[in-house]
């Protein structure tokens, strides 16, 4: 391809950025960034108070973050300054859940787990070859293709009918594989963090999210923090990069034909080329910072068919003050409250800063699930749990806990509340019907190319991963 080709790159996320920094190292510099917001990071999101920065989306990162760490190379970052996470357990009504202390509870059951653990670790790398590539392409159809998750990223390839099985919904997953107890680690920085529940979620995407080494390095608390947090990574990208994002781009219309054209606060500009890591879904999307793909782009009939099949997760994170001699010593999960049946339940608390109580805990809690009977248009029709209504249950979580929030002029102190469109996915049906391979299939047309979340995992290592890939493919 023509380096001197100009190219539109929407949205300012990791994605966005990487993408940029990506052309860059590969020669084409004659790119352009709409970002629609005023700040760029997406849901790498890091609000100051008291001097310091809180989390409001991703927190941390772990060694195997292979593209992050290309990212904190170019950007000149280190998370080597960043606060040392620890975690504890409770119940719902604020006693310590000792689930997990081999010395206060079922060690016999204990032993058990540890050892599925350790057989899961050797399925996936034996029956499941090639399940931890970045990217989704070919996995439905028992092949892979890709970059190996390794410092190297090598590029592989290979067949392994297998892989089919990824499809499935995790829980039947792990249950075909004789390991169902590992969902109990698995779902800890997985269904807390947003990303749904295992009988409705393909194992695909929770294994690229947590591939083996990976969910060992978050068992082992072998983790990666920045001092001024996740969304200071791409603030320090951003600057680096030749052509900074634009803010506050309003994109009202894209045309695409042999040429792109895009107007963007009311003027027209005129590119050869399209990346897309905004999201891709169509129709309307009852969400405060998302809206339809279709809003804006000349979507195919092939674009609309595929993109309304997606869905995202209702996903909400609070931030609110509470007593001082309330603050906990680290943060903690609720395990009991990370299941459908408690759909609405605060599953997380996190503290970013030990011991200092003028900085704020983050609740995080979750507001639909697809049941295992219900069809998925049955499940798209059915409404969420009421915004309101969920965060009202969380304040009486809070208050079961042990740290709610003070008091300030009556009100309950909440310093901060994020509603994001969360995890784009499709389900798996649609999966296992291609829905991948269709789209991918699909890059370059209309001189318009995908990326963002939906392309491989809705976590920043895996959107930026497939940003190198997009660029490796298709810009040489």
């Amino acid at each position: 391809m023509d380096k001197g080709v100009r190219i539109a790159i929407i949205g300012g996320g990791p994605a966005g950025l990487s993408a940029g920094m990506y052309l860059e190292q590969k020669g084409y510099e004659n790119y352009v960034i709409y970002e629609k917001t005023d700040h760029v990071g997406g849901k790498c999101h890091s609000p100051h108070m008291n001097g310091k920065r809180y989390e409001m989306g991703a927190i941390m990162g772990v060694p195997s973050y292979y593209a992050v760490h290309d990212v904190e190379v170019f950007a000149g970052v280190s998370h080597a300054d960043g606060p040392k996470l620890h975690r504890t357990y409770r119940l719902p009504n604020g006693k310590v859940d000792t689930r997990f202390d081999k010395k206060l509870f079922n060690l016999p059951h204990l032993l058990k787990l540890k050892s599925q653990i350790k057989k899961f670790g050797e399925i996936l790398e034996t029956k499941y070859k090639g399940y931890d590539i970045c990217g989704h392409r070919g996995v439905s159809e028992g092949r892979y293709e890709g970059y190996a998750v390794t410092p190297g990223r090598e590029p592989v390839s290979g067949v392994n009918p297998n892989l089919k099985d990824l499809a499935l919904p995790f829980k039947k997953f792990v249950e075909l594989n004789k390991v169902p107890l590992v969902q109990e680690i698995w779902v800890q920085p997985f269904t807390s963090f947003g990303y749904g529940y295992f009988d409705e979620i393909p194992a695909a995407y929770v294994l690229k999210y947590l591939d083996f080494q990976t969910m060992m390095n978050f068992v082992n608390v072998n983790l990666w923090t920045w001092k001024e947090g996740t969304q200071s990574i791409y603030e320090a990208l951003n600057r680096k990069l030749k052509h900074p994002a634009v803010l506050n781009s309003k994109i009202s219309k894209i045309v695409r034909g042999d040429k792109v054209t895009i107007t963007v606060n009311g003027k027209e500009e005129v590119f050869d080329k399209l990346i897309i890591t905004a999201p891709l879904q169509v129709g309307t999307i009852n969400n405060p910072v998302a809206q339809g793909l279709d809003s804006y782009l000349d979507v195919t009939d092939k674009e609309r068919e595929l993109f309304s099949k997606i869905d995202y997760e209702r996903y909400d994170t609070m931030a609110f003050i509470t007593k001082e001699e309330a603050y906990p010593d680290a943060s903690f999960y609720v395990v009991d409250n990370m299941t459908p049946e408690t759909l609405g339940h605060g599953m997380v608390f996190y503290m970013r800063w030990a011991n200092e109580p003028d900085q704020p805990l983050v609740s995080y809690v979750l507001r639909k699930h697809k049941n295992e009977s219900e069809s998925v248009e049955a499940y798209k029709a059915r409404p969420e749990l009421d915004y309101g209504k969920t965060q009202r249950t969380v304040l009486e979580d809070l208050d079961k806990l042990g740290i709610a929030p003070v008091k300030e002029d009556g009100k309950d102190k909440i310093v901060y509340e994020m509603q994001s469109y969360y995890f784009p996915h499709i389900f798996s049906e649609d999966y296992a019907d291609g829905w991948y391979e269709k789209v991918e299939g699909m890059q370059g047309d209309n001189n318009t190319y995908y990326a963002g979340e939906i392309m491989s995992f809705g976590d920043m290592d895996e959107t930026v991963e497939y940003s190198r890939d997009l660029v490796e493919r298709f810009f040489n």
